[in-house]
């Protein structure tokens, strides 16, 4: 496969099964490490076919020239205008086959177009990745029928869909959810009942993926299924716009679905399909995160490098005190590691042969994880500044640097897609089931190190000897673990959390060693980046590893169980609690809407709106 060319995604659906290559990742907690399986194409990887970087220079343009950032963050909200800059550029349609009037790009250019939005202002990345990633289009392409592309996915060139699974009980656990689709054979169709809390893009939204429990038949449990709902149908209210600690400009929305009949033809898969197809959307889309947060990381080396050497104290430049070296060096080897991780897994999801769920899922934990602490470094290197809002700087006369709201910004990824929790144990879970005893049948040989020998030697060879070393470790203590009694696994999730937290450190020292030889007299010396992580990640592995003997886990849940019981509320005293009274968990009143509807309908006057992308910007074939 060449630069800039792209596998269609329905081929999702065939190479999902075991007859796809291993992910790097799943290997490395088997204790074998197969450099193999991320081997990056001939020449600079970084480089993309003439229509993709045609496309990003369009899109970078728009955002410098047309796109006023700091007036999204102080209105909360994307002008219709940017919006529809976004739709003529194609920006919504970017992985979306040509077939279907999209662009017909690569994951790869997607993830770029969302680093330069995110920069921009992530509220614009959030649009476009909840659009693409997880929105109709996904969802359509891996399990819709031929008859539900043709009608829904050229209107996702231009009309902009959300994904409405969660709801205000269900936080990680999908199964409490208590929206319902009642077949009425009469009419042939489902009748939607329920109310979703906290719908990204559910505000600006044309189409909707609702996810809705099918009461089962024989008064068993009920099969979750997913179905295409027109925004614009009756009983649908956009009842409330969700703001939150950062991402302002996000329309994200809490819309009531009320008696909403959905024909039957609008079912996406079978019954009880849902759960299945709103993993896979996710697992296509997970690496959207990490995209964002290498964006952040990269804007953060920036300001960092930039202000280390404007600001001077005590007679020199502060970064070079040693306080403020040692958090520049941090950023700029962490930004390279988040670079190597998104840069090296979209290549090799993008050949569709390499089970890379595991792969995408540790990026966006560590990612993540890492871009909070560099965003907290970066206002504590900018100091009081750091703190202050953009917008107020430039009333005092200085360059607005918006650190304090990349802070806020960055801060969800821990909770988005997936809370960092969850995906430890989620992670944890997945692993312990490979070290379960397999059949006979299903039992394979396979290498110990799969990787080609570099024949470099030096300190990128030394650290991926260092992981080959600790996998192994880890492979041996996930085997202890699922030898042992499953009924104790609930009281050992710190333990397992750290097993998941070294082995993305691993991954990610892999990886940089992996792309710095990829880019080895490209365009500097990434080798002494690359050599910069691994060293920070050894030492964060080494504590790691020394708390999983040595923690205080036991003694943890003991004092928590006081906590909850009220033992300790006497500490409570003293102090006054400004929250507004309500309830924990809103349950939602059944019946139809008795609020305003607040949907916001994205569409200038005189537009025609089957307008498809310049078709100069399209892939061609």
């Amino acid at each position: 496969m060449t630069a800039g060319q792209t596998q269609e995604p329905e081929a999702g659906r065939e190479t999902a099964s075991g007859s796809r290559r291993p992910g790097f990742a799943a290997e490395l907690f088997l204790g074998r490490m197969r450099t193999d399986l991320l081997t990056l194409p001939e020449g600079d990887p970084r480089r993309l076919g003439p229509a993709e970087e045609a496309f990003l220079a369009r899109l970078r343009d728009f955002c410098e020239k047309d796109v006023d950032s700091a007036a999204i963050e102080r209105e909360d909200r994307v002008p219709d205008a940017v919006i529809e800059g976004l739709k003529d550029i194609g920006a919504l349609s970017i992985r979306l086959p040509s077939r279907y009037g999209g662009l017909g790009l690569s994951s790869l250019c997607y993830l770029r177009a969302l680093m330069i939005t995110s920069t921009t202002h992530p509220a614009l990345s959030e649009l476009l990745a909840a659009h693409q990633a997880i929105g109709l289009a996904q969802p359509l392409l891996l399990f819709g029928t031929e008859e539900q592309k043709q009608e829904f996915l050229p209107r996702c060139v231009r009309e902009i869909s959300a994904f409405a699974l969660t709801e205000a009980d269900i936080g990680n656990d999908p199964y409490r959810m208590r929206t319902t689709a009642v077949y009425d054979p009469a009419s042939d169709s489902y009748v939607l009942d329920g109310v979703k809390t906290w719908t990204t893009n559910g505000v600006v939204a044309d189409l909707l993926v609702v996810m809705a429990v099918v009461p089962a038949a024989d008064g068993g449990e009920g099969r979750m299924t997913a179905f295409v709902v027109e925004a614009g149908s009756p009983g649908v209210t956009v009842e409330h716009r969700n703001t939150f600690l950062g991402l302002r400009g996000l329309e994200n929305g809490c819309i009531r679905l009320h008696q909403v009949a959905v024909p039957a033809r609008n079912r996406i898969g079978a019954e009880g399909e849902g759960l299945d197809i709103a993993l896979a959307a996710q697992d296509t889309g997970r690496l959207s995160l990490p995209a964002a947060c290498s964006a952040a990381a990269k804007w953060s080396l920036k300001i960092a490098r930039q202000w280390s050497v404007a600001r001077v104290q005590f007679g020199r430049p502060i970064g070079r005190h040693d306080a403020v070296a040692g958090k520049v060096s941090f950023i700029a080897a962490t930004a390279f590691a988040l670079e190597a991780m998104v840069e090296v897994i979209a290549r090799r999801a993008e050949t569709g042969d390499t089970d890379t769920r595991l792969d995408a899922e540790l990026a966006k934990l560590f990612a993540s994880e890492q871009a909070c602490v560099i965003a907290d470094e970066l206002v504590q290197i900018r100091g009081g500044r750091g703190y202050e809002t953009a917008d107020s700087a430039v009333r005092r006369g200085e360059r607005g640097i918006p650190v304090e709201q990349l802070l806020r910004d960055v801060r969800v990824g821990r909770i988005f897609d997936g809370s960092s929790e969850a995906l430890r144990t989620f992670l944890a879970h997945d692993l312990l089931e490979s070290h379960r005893p397999a059949p006979k049948e299903q039992e394979r040989e396979a290498p110990r190190t799969g990787g080609p020998s570099y024949g470099h030697g030096g300190a990128l060879d030394a650290h991926l000897g260092f992981v080959e070393r600790i996998c192994r470790r880890l492979a041996g203590e996930l085997g202890r673990v699922a030898a042992g009694p499953a009924a104790r696994l609930d009281e050992r999730q710190r333990f397992l959390g750290r097993i998941v937290d070294i082995g993305a450190e691993l991954y990610a020292m892999t990886v940089s060693c992996v792309y710095a030889r990829a880019l080895d007299g490209v365009d500097g010396p990434p080798g002494e980046l690359a050599d910069a992580f691994c060293r920070h990640a050894r030492l964060r592995v080494g504590e790691l590893l020394d708390r999983l003997d040595n923690n205080t886990d036991e003694a943890d849940r003991e004092v928590t169980g006081r906590v909850l019981d009220g033992r300790y509320a006497w500490l409570e005293d003293g102090v006054v609690d400004p929250s507004v009274d309500g309830a924990w968990i809103a349950e939602p009143d059944p019946g139809p809407s008795t609020a305003a509807n607040l949907r916001r309908i994205v569409r200038p006057t005189g537009t025609d709106t089957s307008q498809a992308p310049d078709p100069a910007m399209r892939r061609s074939g």
